[in-house]
């Protein structure tokens, strides 16, 4: 078996208290449990909580289950079509360990770090914007997850509406939702959101912010038309609006993907893009760099609420980002990853074409590591999901990415997240295996 099934065999034995690893030495049997003290009460929490949000104008709702759909590993044996991050084949570990190792050396390494993040790392991203923005208008974040959880916060009080494409990332409704916010979504189309829909939800609302992610959007894929982009900038500053620009796959662009298109952080001298960046994506999962780029007077009120939360990001990471992009390996690593996901990405399409022409592809990204799949009519997603774990591959339902009632049953399938093209094969035969389950069972 692969070292990684070693690994989370050991993992999972850990959890359930049956063995005890100790690093450098070795995997050991746990002593038995002792009977551990009696149970305390805790129902009284039920009446406490409930009136917390019983006070609330909009309640808030702290659920993280649609994140975690693309967090949480798989049983072993099982394909990762779920997945968010790049599989570890594809991740720069050596180039990262390198980069440590170099960053713990440098002089003040373990020093506090300035609360807006070291001056050359916040001058590196803004020039990754690009226009008129410069490191005086960057903050370096714990990642984009907390980058878009400062912007929630400093942009909309309890109870606003915050406008959101859909279907959107999960992560970003649960942000809005444990903030107490009421999102409101507006369509997306292989362009990207719709402006005429996004000009009638703000002026039906009131809403004074609206996320979007403009290029190989979260789950669609769609990057926003040339036509839309000063469209939509218009629209939000005549709406007093910001737009926050969630720019989080723009170092996983494919291979055939031709020039991209600039964030629309470059293009506003208004101050109506809040950026949000990262490093993440291109690395790995606990790489987590990220960035905020704002102009105005917005910017201190995200620096204000950055610092109360976590004061800074740990000086170390940051000096490894610096070590990381500054190396010789940086661009030799995106280029792999480049053609890498375009070779995914083909397999899974000629594979689910041929294997499964009944779900709609309507769109093939350049970018990104996932395909969005439209089920045919009448199908269930939940009785698919459990009947492809049962076959062996775990892939993500749709109805997370959605704020509001879905149009139609969607599934999204990471190509990312697994070892290599021959288990994208393998995944969708074992996804055929699936369908014809669920559908037999529907049929019945």
């Amino acid at each position: 078996m692969s070292p990684v099934t070693v690994s989370r065999a050991l993992a999972q034995l850990a959890a359930e208290g049956l063995v005890v690893t100790r690093p450098g030495a070795g995997a050991f049997r746990a002593e038995p449990r002792e009977a551990g003290p009696a149970a305390g009460d805790t129902s009284w929490q039920e009446v406490t909580l409930s009136a917390d949000a019983a006070a609330e104008p909009v309640p808030r709702t702290v659920d993280a289950s649609g994140v975690l759909v693309s967090l949480a590993a798989p049983p072993p044996g099982v394909i990762e079509f779920n997945g968010g991050y790049l599989h570890a084949s594809l991740q720069p570990e050596r180039a990262m360990a390198s980069a440590l190792s170099r960053a713990g050396r440098r002089p003040g390494a373990w020093a506090r770090p300035p609360v807006d993040g070291l001056p050359e790392l916040r001058e590196w991203f803004a020039r990754g914007i690009g226009g008129a923005i410069t490191a005086a208008e960057v903050l370096i974040t714990a990642g984009g997850q907390s980058a878009l959880t400062t912007a929630l916060r400093a942009l909309a009080p309890p109870g606003a509406p915050v406008l959101v494409e859909s279907p959107t990332y999960p992560g970003m409704l649960a942000i809005a939702r444990a903030a107490g916010l009421r999102p409101v979504p507006v369509p997306v189309d292989r362009d990207g959101v719709k402006p005429e829909l996004l000009a009638d939800a703000f002026r039906a609302t009131g809403a004074r912010v609206f996320v979007c992610q403009p290029l190989f959007q979260n789950p669609t894929g769609a990057v926003l038309a040339p036509a839309r982009r000063g469209e939509v900038l218009r629209i939000a500053r005549a709406a007093g609006a910001f737009v926050v620009e969630d720019d989080f796959v723009r170092r996983l662009v494919h291979e055939d993907a031709g020039p991209l298109p600039r964030p629309l952080a470059a293009e506003d001298p208004d101050g109506v893009v809040v950026h949000v960046g990262s490093l993440t994506k291109a690395t790995s999962p606990s790489f987590r760099v990220g960035a905020l780029a704002a102009r105005g007077p917005v910017l201190e009120r995200l620096r204000a609420i950055q610092i109360v939360d976590t004061f800074f990001v740990p000086r170390p990471l940051q000096e490894a980002a610096l070590e990381l992009v500054g190396s010789p390996a940086w661009p030799r690593h995106l280029r792999a990853v480049s053609a890498a996901l375009r070779e995914r990405r083909d397999t899974m399409t000629a594979a689910l074409r041929l294997r499964l022409p009944g779900l709609a592809l309507p769109h093939v990204p350049s970018g990104g590591y996932h395909l969005w799949v439209r089920l045919p009519d009448g199908a269930q997603e939940e009785p698919l999901v459990a009947a492809a774990l049962r076959a062996g591959v775990a892939v993500t339902p749709g109805r997370p990415y959605f704020s509001a009632e879905p149009p139609a049953a969607h599934l999204r399938l990471s190509f990312a997240t697994v070892a290599g093209t021959a288990e994208i094969t393998e995944g969708v035969r074992r996804l055929v295996a699936a369908c014809e389950e669920a559908g037999d069972a529907a049929a019945a």
